[in-house]
């Protein structure tokens, strides 16, 4: 088991460890979030996920046509984990929130399109797309 969790400890996710599914997200709302160039999440099924603590919801509309709901820390206000309406089985985590040197490098780096220009992610293994992924939903 290893935990990610907020600033201050007031919001704490303790996941069953490394996640070999982890995205690269250039998109503006996740430059915005982080208020970084780009957000790195590792993905879990939201089964094997115990939240501690009563975080914050803002929820946006998605590329995808659906809604982003980030999950974040009311009183240090760092964004833990998020929840899309596409990926209704799965929460991503803030790569950043783990403090682990040692977490795997992204397998997907998604929206490249708005990648600043400086950027460079070299994992050879890394599936690259301009915009998302994951197909728009239909409803």
């Amino acid at each position: 088991m290893i935990n990610a969790r907020c600033s201050c400890g007031a919001v704490v996710l303790s996941l069953p460890g490394r996640s070999s599914q982890v995205v690269a997200c250039h998109c503006i709302e996740c430059q915005r979030r982080t208020g970084a160039p780009f957000g790195v999440g590792a993905f879990y099924s939201v089964d094997l996920i115990t939240i501690s603590g009563a975080p914050k919801e803002y929820v946006r509309a998605a590329a995808s046509g659906g809604m982003v709901r980030s999950y974040f820390c009311p009183d240090c206000g760092s964004t833990v984990y998020w929840k899309a309406d596409n990926m209704p089985a799965m929460i991503g985590v803030a790569v950043g929130a783990m403090a682990d040197t040692e977490y795997p490098a992204p397998f997907k780096s998604v929206f490249e399109q708005s990648k600043h220009r400086w950027v460079e992610i070299n994992a050879a293994a890394v599936e690259r797309f301009q915009q998302s992924s994951v197909p728009k939903n239909s409803n």
